[in-house]
């Protein structure tokens, strides 16, 4: 009977295949985390970029992305390279993404915007190359919704080793490397250049393994994908109403993601006036939860069901940045660096289940896509989680610049900001995320397909291939 499912989609994958799926992520967050967390910090304090004019090519190259993502996931789903449909732009979009990456952190134009938005756009181009596919890989392996949680677990807990790689190794790994050892003068420039080398070779080296490891079984025929066009693109936004629900989700929550994970190296130096390893422990705490959280989630899902997981998860965040916030203003509190590190631990668990999980869902609306149209293309549908991905990221990446900007923050000085320029970076670690997580939580209540539902509909889809 096994083996019947395992002919009509329904695969089980080894536990070295899914590692080497996970590991595709994996390799994508050293690369994008860096980016995502530390880039606005190396273009202010070291580059020597306005934080206003960073916040303006941080939508600028969004707004790029907006264009770019559609063009792909079509690409991607009206042609099969040679090396597999989706798994070959591992390669093939992994070696420029790592090229880019190492670039953006290079301090040879210093202070010059054309270089930074040369470098930077061609970094997210890149990364789209590889992202976009890799998210249609998923799909791609099994139908199995069990199979795909586990994948997915495996995914977030791998992707997790990458964000406590970046954000616990790289202020140590900067400041051991910088004559002053600090990270956030323009004395580190080539010590940023260095991390970020060392960070994106090991990247490239994770998706070859992520490539060998991996199986395209559940894909369209190629007539089935040739009329594949980027109006499909609007088209499925329109009439998929599980994936505009998804969509919006992803806004919401890669905003606060963005917010807070590019705010939190501030927050270290600026507000709490930690060492360059109090932040190493304060940003590896927004990493940690995922290695203890992450394995338990399929019996989690299992137990209270998805959208209640999503409940409770997104509630502890909220409690966990109301902590914090509390801790930052009252004066006895804010010299307990330990409560600092309490707050950021409950904040990052419910986090990192709650956006990790959410991956999950788009098999899901996939499935929904080719049971109401009888045509998976994962491209595409992984193109428009892709936009809003980026389009919550550029909403993270520019509102940052904007309330640094508002509230006078003074990026020549290393050490000291006013207390309206604290405030502001307070309002980025907790207050802006909370109330993106408050507006996630409404938006994820509209989500329909519980598990019941998607497994009928994908044991109907075989139904009709088998009669094909």
């Amino acid at each position: 009977m096994a083996q019947t499912n395992e002919q009509h989609g329904f695969y089980h994958l080894n536990w070295l295949q899914r590692i080497g799926f996970g590991a595709g992520d994996l390799a994508q967050n050293l690369i994008y985390q860096t980016i995502a967390m530390y880039l606005l910090l190396f273009y202010t304090n070291v580059f020597g970029i306005d934080p206003k004019a960073a916040a303006f090519m941080f939508l600028i190259v969004r707004l790029v992305d907006v264009l770019w993502d559609p063009v792909v996931g079509t690409f991607v789903d009206k042609h099969e390279p040679r090396w597999g449909k989706y798994r070959s732009y591992l390669i093939l979009g992994g070696i420029p993404l790592s090229g880019f990456a190492i670039l953006c952190f290079w301090n040879g134009f210093s202070g010059s915007l054309l270089y930074a938005y040369l470098t930077y756009v061609g970094m997210s181009m890149c990364y789209t190359l590889v992202n976009v596919p890799y998210g249609a890989l998923n799909s791609s392996l099994t139908r199995d919704t069990n199979e795909i949680t586990v994948l997915t677990s495996v995914r977030m807990f791998m992707a997790n080793c990458g964000g406590l790689a970046v954000s616990l190794g790289i202020p140590i790994l900067v400041a051991a490397l910088s004559p002053d050892g600090k990270m956030n003068t323009k004395a580190d420039a080539n010590a940023w250049f260095i991390t970020m080398a060392i960070y994106a070779v090991a990247g490239l080296a994770l998706l070859l393994f992520c490539f060998s490891q991996t199986k395209e079984r559940v894909v369209m025929d190629k007539s089935q994908t040739a009329n594949v066009k980027v109006s499909d693109l609007w088209e499925e936004f329109v009439r998929n109403k599980p994936l505009r629900i998804l969509a919006f989700f992803f806004i919401t929550a890669f905003a606060m993601m963005a917010v807070g994970n590019s705010a939190g190296s501030y927050y270290m130096i600026y507000n709490v006036h930690g060492s360059t390893n109090d932040m190493a422990i304060f940003m590896g705490l927004g990493s940690v939860p995922a290695f203890i959280f992450m394995p338990l989630v399929p019996a989690i899902k299992r137990k209270i069901g998805k959208q209640q997981m999503f409940y409770v998860f997104l509630t502890v965040a909220i409690v966990g940045m109301a902590i914090l916030y509390i801790v930052s203003i009252v004066p006895a509190l804010r010299s307990q660096l330990w409560l600092v590190y309490v707050a950021q631990f409950i904040k990052s668990t419910g986090v990192i289940v709650a956006t990790g999980y959410m991956w999950a869902l788009v098999p899901e609306v996939i499935s929904y896509a080719e049971y109401t149209t009888n045509r998976r293309i994962s491209g595409i549908v992984n193109a428009l989680t892709g936009i809003f991905y980026k389009a919550g990221m550029a909403l993270g990446g520019v509102v940052p610049g904007l309330v640094l900007s508002f509230v006078h923050f003074d990026k020549d000085n290393a050490v000291e900001q006013s207390p309206l320029a604290q405030q502001g970076i307070l309002w980025l670690v907790c207050v802006i995320p909370a109330l993106l997580l408050i507006l996630a939580m409404f938006i994820i209540s509209k989500y329909e397909l519980t598990d019941e539902v998607i497994d009928n509909i994908n044991k109907e889809i075989e139904q009709r291939n088998k009669k094909k």
